[in-house]
């Protein structure tokens, strides 16, 4: 059995970045841009260049970020993140943390450390073998982080919805926002969070792919009986379609492409349950 070890959320780094991309969600499809921007102002702040929160960030990311792998894969990323983990000076991330909890309460609110993060007992497990001094613990927690990395990520239970079309979708997803996102659309909205604070590359390799994949599900949507035996549905899917091939000549992920994209995903997972269902 593991010890109880005491987690201190705002001082968990890629909490703390977790609840900023949720913040920075809730602001966008509620419209409220000028929120948004304070929570893109702390990101650019706080997780850039050569900061140690950002550093920090990257030791959780590899750990969190990485399912299906073989164990002795996963070994060797835990071993290269402790390593990593241990080259950051403690009293100058403690620093940095700090400074991003108040910039978070003043520019935002309190609340923010209150937002719904998925992923959140990944987060506090590894925080607590990051600050473990217990050998025994330290490999307990080791343990219970590479059987998640082996394994896959678990989606969030969505509801069914009643409609295919695209407004439909993005109204019933504006109003359930907060608990119930799929896990490629926290992917999606991770890579969005990060382009304002590293190079966009990653992002744009990472954009081509999702709207790789959503087009072609859409294509192959076209096929199931659900579409096929209804014309208006099938002139729905292509407009979807011409909507996504017009995204791939985006040179960034702005707003408006975030919205449209995490709806779609949205969609075709509605789409493939449908039809698993029927």
């Amino acid at each position: 059995m593991i010890m109880k070890n005491k987690h201190n959320k705002k001082r968990n780094t890629a909490f703390v970045f977790e609840a900023l991309s949720r913040e920075a969600t809730i602001a966008i499809i509620k419209g409220d841009h000028e929120k948004k921007e304070k929570v893109v102002s702390i990101v650019r702040k706080h997780f850039t260049g050569e900061s140690l929160l950002k550093k920090d960030l990257e030791c959780y990311r590899s750990l969190y970020e990485n399912q299906n792998l073989d164990e002795t894969t996963g070994k060797k990323i835990v071993e290269a993140a402790m390593a990593a983990k241990r080259l950051i000076d403690p009293d100058g991330l403690f620093k940095q943390q700090t400074e991003v909890i108040n910039d978070i309460n003043k520019d935002l609110s309190p609340a923010t450390f209150n937002n719904f993060v998925p992923n959140y007992k990944s987060l506090a497990t590894i925080a607590k073998m990051f600050n473990t001094n217990s050998p025994k613990q330290k490999v307990m927690l080791e343990t219970k982080i590479i059987e998640g990395m082996i394994g896959a990520a678990e989606p969030e239970t969505l509801e069914p919805m009643d409609s295919l079309t695209f407004r439909t979708f993005t109204k019933k997803f504006n109003a359930k926002y907060s608990d119930s996102l799929l896990q490629e659309q926290r992917e999606l909205l991770n890579h969005y969070m990060s382009s304002f604070s590293h190079d966009n590359l990653e992002t744009k390799i990472y954009l081509n792919r999702e709207l790789g994949r959503l087009k072609q599900s859409l294509s192959e949507a076209i096929n199931t009986k659900e579409i096929a035996n209804d014309p208006e549905m099938i002139r729905k899917t292509n407009a979807v379609r011409e909507r996504l091939e017009k995204l791939s000549k985006e040179t960034s992920l702005n707003e408006s492409t975030l919205l449209t994209i995490m709806t779609t995903q949205e969609l075709v997972k509605e789409i493939y349950d449908d039809a698993s269902n029927s």
